[in-house]
């Protein structure tokens, strides 16, 4: 396959397909998370190539190690409920976003603010259902009153800053070093090491496909020129590997074997090993990596990228939400069946975050076009050089 860049993809199409896109790609990833390629092929005699019902059917709310949580038959996980928190603290603020006011306004509303969780049939808060790492912020900042610029600091080191981080990608849209900047501030409340890297680049890397004409490839580059440390070398000895693949069937494998000195969690995803999650300059998340290098093997192809992410097993919800992101961003459409099911099932609008988001997005860059043209008018009152107009 052949890159096909979506030239005249809108703001609103581009932050439409990757909201929905997102979430699309964490119900399909979550009934099979944790598990190898191997164990998923025999799970359900062959791939999975779409929705699934959960790993062990009905006896979803007692067996281990997933009870109570009902992942499966199109029910959205953790990574799209903290999307949509971000996406609502972006509509208050109406700004561009910092760690302060991840404090002032995600941390109250994970505690105060009841909603539907999918994968506990019920209302609930969302901080009943979010993970450790996750609940990080809620100690930290709330009983722990730390600096939010520093809170994330002594947390597991994982994917969870990253994988909420796509509308911080699109309110910076064509703009990824912008992402890059705000989503390492933003991360800062939650995350540090490899973990906050991981949030800045995932949040570049949308911001990149969101540029007319962008394709995978163009997206890689532009990770690999911000990226730092472990992140960059995983990235591109991932994308490295993917570039030899034209289907993600033959990239499973090689992919694992590709990321797998970068990854501190080790071959059993459910025994990770003693220097699991820890900060180190060296390693790297393995999600973010992966994402990218399924939507390098799918030619950006929604439907491709997406169902090898969710076949590569192990934290596969978290990397089809990354990989289902950058796809819709990039303007491949995501199958409307498979988007009917998983809002209907997880009884969310998928779109509403959208339409939000999109008008946060134009109002936010009009503002930097002020902000923009005030600071070019005092640079040139000082002498520093001319207005071009």
């Amino acid at each position: 396959m052949k890159p096909k860049p979506h030239q005249n993809t809108t703001l609103d199409e581009r932050i439409t397909g990757s909201l929905v896109g997102a979430a699309v790609g964490d119900a399909l990833g979550g009934p099979v998370e944790g598990y190898s390629p191997e164990q998923i092929l025999e799970r359900h005699g062959g791939r999975v190539h779409g929705i699934v019902g959960p790993w062990h059917g009905d006896d979803w709310r007692t067996a281990r190690p997933l009870a109570p949580y009902h992942k499966g038959d199109g029910h959205v996980t953790d990574d799209t409920l903290m999307t949509h928190a971000l996406v609502r603290v972006y509509a208050r603020v109406r700004d561009h976003l910092d760690a302060y006011a991840i404090a002032g306004h995600l941390v109250p509303d994970l505690m105060t603010e009841p909603r539907w969780i999918p994968e506990l049939e019920s209302e609930a808060l969302p901080l009943q259902r979010i993970f450790l790492a996750e609940k990080w912020l809620v100690t930290r900042i709330h009983y722990g009153h730390a600096d939010p610029r520093e809170a994330g600091t002594g947390n597991i080191v994982n994917c969870g800053a990253a994988m909420y981080m796509a509308p911080v990608g699109l309110v910076n849209a064509a703009n990824p070093q912008a992402a890059y900047a705000e989503a390492l501030d933003v991360a800062g409340a939650h995350q540090s090491s490899y973990g906050r890297e991981a949030a800045g680049v995932l949040a570049a890397a949308v911001a990149a496909a969101c540029t007319p004409g962008a394709t995978p490839d163009s997206v890689v580059s532009t990770c690999l020129s911000l990226a730092k440390d472990g992140t960059g070398a995983a990235i591109e000895r991932v994308c490295e590997e993917a570039s030899r693949h034209t289907d993600c069937e033959s990239a499973l494998r090689p992919l694992r074997e590709a990321v797998a000195p970068y990854d501190t969690v080790g071959p059993d995803y459910r025994a990770p090993s003693l220097g699991a999650r820890r900060p180190s300059r060296l390693h790297a998340i393995e999600e973010l990596p992966v994402a990218l290098g399924m939507v390098l093997v799918a030619r950006g192809d929604y439907r491709h990228a997406v169902l090898g992410a969710v076949n590569y097993g192990r934290d596969c919800d978290s990397i089809a939400t990354m990989a289902g992101a950058l796809a819709g961003a990039l303007g491949s459409p995501v199958p409307e069946d498979w988007a009917k099911t998983v809002a209907e099932a997880s009884r969310l609008d998928l779109w509403e975050p959208a339409t939000a988001l999109t008008a946060v997005a134009r109002e936010i860059f009009s503002r930097d076009v002020v902000r923009r043209r005030t600071h070019e008018q005092a640079f040139t009152s000082l002498g520093g050089r001319e207005c071009s107009d």
